[in-house]
């Protein structure tokens, strides 16, 4: 009995631990209180502050904005980069895969500072131009792609698109109507991923954004250099809270699929 009530206990815990200080910032960031432990009184002014104030808006809408074209392109470029792979022979397709590894192991902080010299100290690309900003999320999420669409190309049976290509498709049209429904639920789990990677990111954005735009994440660091905020509950509690629910939505997906399987 008692090692029932431990075995019950501990992830509990666990999970307190864990979601206590998540849940105490988005309880206070519906208060009027500049710090923890002054609550006086309950309020919307917050968030009301952040979506009428036009450059907390204009960030919050380029962050979301940049989450987007970098997770589009990191989906094309990881899809492509799985079928290529999935596709070549054993000893190419494990040297890929190895290759792939290395941008997922490898420390933010070195591929943001080598994307920076890079792209600004060798090709003289201005920061101010946010291309250096989306190649660096591309780079950041792509590698994550591969790997939610590679089991599903495993799981896939080999010979569908040959049938089809047999029944008079041509290996456009075979890849679409065959290949592409198989590995949909991966590359719809790999986009969300990477739109999250993107928006939570914070190490890549600091050596790759110019002095005109923020992220929210940068944003965020700048105002806890200075006194704290409601205004940063809210922003923070938004971020959490959108990745929960981009969360939820990768698992209903993926729910769904076994289900269809079954």
């Amino acid at each position: 009995m008692r090692n029932r009530i431990l075995r019950g206990f501990i992830p509990v815990l666990v999970l307190v631990f864990l979601y206590a200080p998540i849940l105490i910032l988005a309880l206070y960031s519906f208060t009027d209180a500049t710090q923890i432990g002054a609550i006086r009184s309950f309020t919307l002014k917050n968030y009301v502050t952040l979506f009428t104030t036009e450059e907390l808006r204009d960030m919050i809408i380029g962050t979301i904005v940049l989450a987007l074209v970098s997770s589009v392109i990191a989906t094309i470029l990881g899809t492509l980069g799985a079928i290529g792979a999935f596709y070549s022979r054993k000893r190419t397709a494990g040297a890929i895969s190895t290759i792939n590894q290395v941008p997922v192991i490898n420390a933010d902080v070195v591929t943001g500072f080598s994307l920076c010299i890079l792209l600004v100290v060798v090709f003289g690309i201005s920061k101010s131009t946010y291309i250096p900003l989306v190649i660096g999320h591309v780079v950041l999420s792509a590698p994550f792609v591969y790997l939610s669409v590679t089991p599903k190309l495993k799981q896939m049976d080999r010979s569908l698109p040959e049938a089809a290509m047999d029944l008079g498709c041509t290996p456009m049209r075979a890849f679409f109507k065959a290949t592409l429904p198989e590995i949909m639920p991966g590359i719809i789990t790999g986009m969300l991923m990477a739109f999250t990677l993107s928006l939570d990111d914070f190490v890549i954005s600091y050596f790759t954004t110019g002095n005109s735009f923020q992220t929210l994440p940068i944003r965020i660091y700048n105002m806890t250099k200075k006194t704290v905020t409601p205004k940063m509950y809210a922003l923070a509690t938004i971020i959490f809270f959108v990745i929960l629910a981009l969360l939820l939505i990768s698992n209903l997906t993926d729910q769904g699929e076994k289900q269809a399987s079954e």
